[in-house]
């Protein structure tokens, strides 16, 4: 298999939050890119479940990772623990010879804790804070410990992942200020990392088919469309390989400091690179956003 098929060959990479949703795609096509790939999260087979009691386990992850053809790594870690980060970081050097190439800052967990319906000053406020330190003290802590490895290399790609690259505002206080933070997250670190030839950008999906998501509508990924039934919407979404792909594209982009700095989206990328979906298509969040939802919701 040559380069085009495998462009990561030999590569490391750490994708924070990777047991489930957008984080294991992204760390599942990054494997089937050559990358060897450490998979973070709180869940694990042997110390069971997190908080948010999924099935999914970080141990899952590194195993698709491997079955892809890369190196999956499987690494229990709580990310709003620096120590804890900082054992992972070290680990990762004295491993890898110090090499890291991408950082995937993918840790999220805030879906219950999302007050949905409610102003900010009707919601819990101690809930939204502990919002805001799962989806952004979380990026920040593992940022500030990653990075020097990438910077030692004088190359590499931070990925911020969020949800919406515009300033719409999300329909929740406290998830939208933790979406547009990371947004910001990638924006500072661009602006400090370029002279050091690192790259970071934002990157949004769409409506992506997580395993939560699929569970909700009633469907697998083998018959999702299905699921329009539950949800119209649901026509025009995407699976997490469709993340992954983006991802691989950037990291894989010998010109990707042209687009540091930047919030980037899953249907913008798909025609720029030429990669699609888990089906061969290429959902288009924002042309379904234009001509279904624009009337009611405003401006994507």
């Amino acid at each position: 298999m040559g380069t085009t098929e495998r462009p990561l060959e030999g590569r490391v990479a750490l994708v924070a939050g990777g047991t489930r949703g957008g984080g294991r795609g992204i760390a599942v096509e990054l494997g089937a890119a050559g990358a060897t790939v450490y998979v973070t999260g709180r869940s694990s087979r042997t110390a069971g479940r997190s908080d948010l009691d999924r099935p999914e386990t970080v141990e899952e992850t590194a195993e698709a990772v491997t079955a892809a053809g890369g190196v999956g790594i499987p690494v229990r870690v709580d990310h709003g623990e620096a120590a804890q980060v900082r054992e992972l970081v070290a680990r990762i050097d004295a491993e890898q010879s110090g090499r890291l190439d991408v950082l995937v800052n993918c840790v999220w967990g805030g879906d219950p804790l999302t007050q949905w319906g409610l102003p900010l000053w009707e919601q819990d406020l101690d809930q939204g804070f502990r919002l805001l330190r799962r989806a952004v003290d979380t990026h920040v802590i593992t940022s500030h410990a990653a990075l020097p490895l990438l910077i030692a290399r004088g190359r590499g790609l931070v990925v911020e992942v969020t949800d919406g690259n515009t300033a719409r505002y999300r329909g929740s206080f406290f998830y939208d200020q933790a979406k547009a933070a990371v947004i910001r997250l990638a924006v500072a670190q661009a602006a400090e990392l370029r002279e050091h030839g690192v790259a970071a950008v934002a990157l949004t999906p769409g409506f992506l088919r997580s395993e939560a998501v699929l569970e909700v509508c009633g469907v697998t990924e083998a018959n999702w469309r299905d699921g329009a039934k539950v949800d119209a919407d649901f026509v025009a979404s995407e699976s997490p390989a469709y993340l992954g792909r983006a991802v691989v594209a950037l990291a894989a982009d010998p010109d990707i400091l042209e687009l540091s700095g930047q919030a980037l989206a899953t249907w913008e990328l798909a025609p720029r690179y030429g990669f699609t979906d888990a089906d061969g298509s290429q959902p288009d969040w924002a042309a379904h956003w234009a001509a279904a939802l624009e009337a009611k919701l405003g401006p994507l």
